[in-house]
């Protein structure tokens, strides 16, 4: 006789809400020093003076760091207005209490896209007649006046107007009673570069444009070109706005621009030690056994993968730190974990928090390091930290010995 069907489980109460001490059993997490946002912010603000406006890019979750924190911290330090790459971030910004003007910098050509430029006052971005004509099309029927920004290629051969067209493009948008077009700008292809010369070819292209609508008047557009490496270069860039990314994060955008600003990284990855083995000489580690220990070995599986935002590539030419020691990574890195050589750190310990990427004590792990050895950009590697790490504001996370709390 088959037996009886199980009754579905019932429960007399609502589960428990978990407690914010839970977080200190989390297996990784990204610490954010929102102070360090708001600082670099000042120094921005005092390199491009009291006459140019801040325009803080918090696009890509806030570059990895939680874009309504970093949007916030960012506004303390002086930041006058956001720009994101979609409605969907731009709308995320105003739910989490962020009222200043916000440019969408991607491509929008739809009926409800300009529909909510509208409602939550947001500045789309116009590459072409189309898009202008829808967005004059949908404001135009809420008798409203939609502000928009132009943007000219000059030079990335990616979004924006041909340089050589945006005049006319500008003239006719003018036209339409439904928008105001109250900026132009373009983004710069090599301005981290140490050869200024793509830079200034677009500088150019950039200027022809604009003397071409004013006739040589000073224009009522708001004018901006400049990124962060712009930003920290060359003044003569700066226009009307600057839009910073890398720099409002702690980091200068190349190797020639160290210390122009004293910037402060206001990002560091953080895992447990989930357990520890001691293995002999010659065992083979991780996936495809690519390392074998080389002595009899003390070895760390710290709760972190790639699927949290270590690259793969790492995988051999990285470490992590803990209490200021470098231990090195050895074998594949998987999609949870990453393991570590511990042989010479003795006191390293099940449930010991290491540092993955940031400082411990004098020393510090950088993202231009984890970079150069996948070939990449810093940008990629912030921006990489999967939505499973949490993000913890590095004030709230007291670090003691081996243990997180928070506050």
């Amino acid at each position: 006789m088959p037996p009886a069907p199980t009754a579905p489980l019932r429960f007399e109460t609502q589960p428990e809400a978990i407690p914010l001490g839970f977080l200190q059993d989390c297996r990784a997490w990204v610490e954010v020093d929102e102070g360090a946002i708001t600082h670099n912010t000042r120094l921005l603000r005092q390199r491009i003076g009291p006459h140019v406006k801040l325009m803080a890019v918090v696009k890509a979750n806030g570059y990895g760091h939680g874009d309504g924190a970093t949007a916030k911290a960012a506004r303390a330090g002086g930041a006058d207005a956001f720009a994101v790459a979609s409605l969907a971030e731009a709308i995320g910004l105003r739910h989490q209490g962020l009222q200043e003007p916000i440019l969408v910098l991607g491509h929008m050509g739809q009926v409800d896209e300009a529909q909510a430029c509208l409602r939550w006052r947001f500045l789309p971005t116009i590459s072409t007649l189309d898009q202008g004509q829808l967005f004059h099309a949908v404001a135009s029927r809420s008798g409203a006046c939609l502000p928009v920004h132009v943007n000219l290629d000059t030079g990335m051969a990616r979004l924006g107007v041909p340089w050589q067209e945006g005049v006319a493009l500008i003239q006719a948008l003018r036209n339409l009673d439904g928008l105001q077009v109250e900026g132009i700008y373009s983004h710069l292809a090599a301005a981290d570069a140490v050869d200024p010369s793509l830079t200034q070819r677009q500088q150019q292209r950039f200027d022809h444009v604009l003397a071409s609508l004013t006739n040589g008047q000073p224009t009522r557009l708001c004018c901006h070109l400049a990124n962060s490496a712009a930003t920290m270069a060359d003044s003569r860039l700066h226009y009307d706005m600057v839009r910073v990314g890398l720099a409002l994060y702690g980091h200068a955008p190349a190797e020639h621009l160290e210390g122009i600003l004293p910037l402060r990284p206001a990002m560091a990855v953080r895992a447990r030690v989930a357990i520890l083995k001691t293995v002999p000489a010659g065992t083979g580690v991780s996936y495809d056994h690519r390392y074998h220990t080389k002595r009899p070995s003390r070895l760390a599986v710290v709760a972190i993968g790639y699927a949290d935002g270590v690259p793969r590539l790492l995988s051999g030419r990285m470490g992590v730190l803990h209490r200021g020691h470098w231990l090195p990574q050895v074998g594949t890195i998987t999609m949870d974990q990453l393991m570590v050589d511990a042989t010479n750190h003795p006191q390293l310990h099940g449930g010991a928090v290491v540092t993955v990427l940031g400082s411990d004590g004098t020393r510090s792990i950088r993202p231009c390091q984890w970079s150069q050895a996948c070939g990449t950009i810093p940008w990629d590697i912030l921006s990489g930290f999967s939505s499973r790490l949490p993000r913890l504001n590095a004030a709230h996370s007291i670090r003691q010995g081996d243990q997180l709390a928070i506050n």
